[in-house]
Parts: structure tokens; C-alpha cells; sequence
């Protein structure tokens, strides 16, 4: 009599959540001797009249992308719950990653979600109100939808949870401390990815070196390192903090909150929806916060010359902070989707920075080389894509000792 072949063992997999105030991006990755990704998607303009699903895969046929309305997080996150039940399946998939923005004093490190964590986190939403509710109604979604399903929460703020305290310290009365108010800190995800990188690639200055990391994107910030551990980030309390981003203000004169509540009777919800979503590129060149389109405007629109250089300006200061904090430099990263793809603003940014040894080789720069810097510059200037789902799987895995079938991880 003739028996069934056997079947092959399936790997698991691991899928990454990273959802922001209006878009939801994730990717599914195979367990194996390394995570191999087998597709990528997003659903953006959540909330708003005609959303995008788009999914794109190492299988083409796996790819395709379909114009669709999702009121709000939950039609969106329902709407990838059903695809993955009807066209990726539900055996292979082991567990969910989520980036969590703010995990507030107590929650940094990767760590399975339990009922008791969501509460004690719902009790948070203060620290974060633009990203943690939202973050946390995915979790409660694939809870319901998968409830044996387990899920792991990757904290933004990890990588800079051992800051030194005069770098963590707000000059606000002392009793404020105590309620968890400090500076965190944030994209330690795709910071924690840079300094992985680094070290693959064999620079020094990762594990015994002083290293400035600037993740440039709609959302902006820089980091010091030295010898491996962040030692001061740009961001502070909120992710507002800082310097200039697409739509947040960055760091503020205090006292133009009550200018503000006094000459136009703004109240404090108005001033956070001010600072967080009409500021920053936006607000400065009053026609966008994508500098893709700013640098096609500026030579014809001085208003979107000027948000580019208070953008370039504010950077650079805060390299030679950062530099003066480190005692020199030996490393300087671009990220983010403007650090890894506008050669203008990298260049903008260094120019004049020669006494700090930063000196750009500018055929490298244009043509997006991995090491931007010139032979003779002492400072190692790089480019590198982060990739803050793949730090999610790695932590996934980690935490949950996850590993395929047939060979280790």
C-alpha cells in the first residue's frame, strides 16, 4: 500500500506591526539560520477618504496594492487580519512583534504582552497620546482575532533606558521625576539596527568609539553614542522634542504656550496638535512637510528655502553638541528616509563641519555609497537603511526562543 509523502516541516514565522498615527506598516519574516523576509506592506491615510493596502512580497504573486476606506486603526487592522487568515495563513505564523513609541519608566525592554501589561499601559497613554492608543488597540485586535496567538512588545525607548542621569534629567521641579518624568528618548529600534550594522561592517567606533547616529525622516532625531551606549538623544519626554521634523516644532521656547493661550486663547489640546501635526517643515514653508518636494520648490519659493536651511542649521548644531558631549568624533550615520536619500541635505549639514574632521567626498555623497566621507576626512561619514522590522523579529525570536524546524536560529 502507498503511503503520503511526508510534508515538510513549516518554518514559523514572526510578523512585525509598526503602526503610526495614520498608517500601519508590517512584514513577515521566516525563522531560519537568519529571519528572511517574505513580504512587506503598509495600509496608510487611515481615517482619511481613500486608504492604500500594499503588500509586496519575494513571490510576485504575492504583490499587489488595492485602494480601500478604513474609518480608523481598527477597519485597518481588520482588513490585514483578514488577508493574512485568507492568503498568508494562520498555521505558520508564531507570534507578533509590535513597535511600542513609549513603554514610560517601568516597560524598555522586548517582552511577551500579558493582560496585566496592557492594562498598566492603557494607564500610560498621558506619556504618548499621539501613538501608544493606537499601538495598543493592534495588540487588543490580534488578541481577539488570534487569542492564543503570542505577541511580544519592542519598546522605542530601549536603547536609550541606561542614559546618563544629568542626560535624562528636565530642569522642572523634582517631584516630577517621580511621576516618570524625564527624558527617554526614541527610535532606539532603528538605532539599535545602526549600531548592529556598524559592527558587521566592521567599524571601531561601535563597541570603542564615539558614534553621532541622525535618523532623518518625517520624524527627526540624533543620538550620541560612546563605546556602544547612548549617552544623549535629541528627543526628550515626547518625540516632539528636538530638532525640526516634518510636522513637530522640535525643541520650543517654553513661554510660547502661554504667549499663545494669552493672545489667541489657545488651549493646551490646541498648542500639542500645533506642535506635533502644523509645525516644522509644514509649518515653515506653509505648502509641505515632504523635503523631497521642498527641495523641488526652493529655488522659486523662499519659504520652502528657508524650512530646508532651519532644518540643515538645527542638525548641524546639534552635531557639534553632540560632538563637544562626546569629546571628538570618529562616526556620523544618515538614516531615515531623508538621511539615506537627499545627498543635498547630507551635504548641507556637514558644510563647515571640517574642523570636527567631517569632510564629504562628493561623488560618494550623489552617488549614495555606504562610506560618504573623503579619504582624508577623520571621521567615517556612512549611509545605512535602517530596518526597525527586522530589529523587531530578532527581538520576537529572542524573547520567545523561537526556532524553525530544521536548523538553528
Amino acid at each position: 500500500m502507498e503511503t503520503e509523502p511526508p510534508v515538510p516541516p513549516v518554518n514559523p514565522h514572526i510578523l512585525t506591526i509598526n503602526g503610526g498615527s495614520s498608517s500601519i506598516k508590517f512584514a513577515l519574516f521566516e525563522v531560519g539560520n537568519l529571519l528572511r523576509r517574505i513580504w512587506v506592506g503598509g495600509i496608510d491615510r487611515i481615517g482619511q477618504s481613500e486608504s492604500t493596502f500594499e503588500i509586496s512580497g519575494v513571490n510576485p504573486a504575492d504583490n499587489f496594492s488595492r485602494k480601500l476606506s478604513v474609518s480608523d486603526h481598527t477597519a485597518a487592522v481588520g482588513v490585514l487580519m483578514d488577508w493574512i487568515d485568507t492568503s498568508s495563513g494562520r498555521g505558520s505564523l508564531a507570534a507578533v512583534g509590535h513597535r511600542l513609541v513609549h513603554g514610560g519608566p517601568h516597560y524598555y525592554e522586548p517582552q511577551q504582552i500579558t493582560v496585566a501589561m496592557m492594562a498598566e499601559l492603557h494607564e500610560l497613554t498621558a506619556f504618548d497620546p499621539e501613538h501608544l492608543p493606537e499601538e495598543l488597540l493592534l495588540a487588543a485586535a490580534f488578541q481577539q482575532r488570534f487569542p492564543g496567538l503570542p505577541q511580544v512588545a519592542c519598546f522605542d525607548t530601549a536603547f536609550h533606558h541606561d542614559l546618563p542621569r544629568v542626560a535624562r534629567l528636565l530642569p522642572i521641579p523634582r517631584r516630577y521625576e517621580a511621576q516618570g518624568v524625564r527624558r527617554y528618548g526614541f527610535h532606539g529600534l532603528s538605532y539599535a539596527f545602526l549600531m548592529d550594522e556598524l559592527m558587521s561592517l566592521g567599524d571601531q567606533a561601535a563597541t570603542s568609539g564615539r558614534v553621532i547616529l541622525a535618523h532623518l525622516g518625517s520624524g527627526a532625531s540624533l543620538a550620541a553614542v560612546a563605546d556602544g551606549k547612548s549617552i544623549d538623544t535629541s528627543m526628550g519626554f515626547t518625540p516632539a522634542a528636538g530638532v525640526p521634523m516634518g510636522t513637530r516644532s522640535g525643541d520650543l521656547d517654553p513661554g510660547l504656550a502661554w504667549y499663545l493661550a494669552r493672545t489667541e486663547k489657545m488651549a493646551a489640546e490646541q498648542f500639542n496638535e500645533l506642535i506635533n501635526f502644523q509645525c516644522g517643515l509644514l509649518g515653515v514653508s506653509e505648502t509641505s512637510s515632504d523635503m523631497h518636494d521642498l527641495l523641488g520648490y526652493e529655488t522659486r519659493d523662499v519659504r520652502a528655502a528657508e524650512a530646508i536651511a532651519l532644518f540643515c542649521y538645527q542638525i548641524k548644531k546639534w552635531i557639534g553638541a553632540y560632538a563637544a558631549a562626546l569629546g571628538g568624533l570618529d562616526t556620523l550615520v544618515f538614516t531615515g528616509g531623508i538621511g539615506e536619500n537627499a545627498p543635498t541635505i547630507r551635504e548641507r549639514i556637514c558644510d563647515g563641519l571640517g574642523f570636527l574632521g567631517i569632510e564629504l567626498d562628493a561623488m560618494r555623497n550623489t552617488q549614495h555609497a555606504s562610506l560618504i566621507s573623503s579619504d582624508a576626512g577623520r571621521v567615517s561619514v556612512r549611509v545605512i537603511h535602517t530596518d526597525e522590522e527586522l530589529m523587531i523579529a530578532k527581538s520576537v525570536a529572542r524573547v520567545l526562543h523561537l526556532k524553525c524546524r530544521n536548523s538553528q536560529l
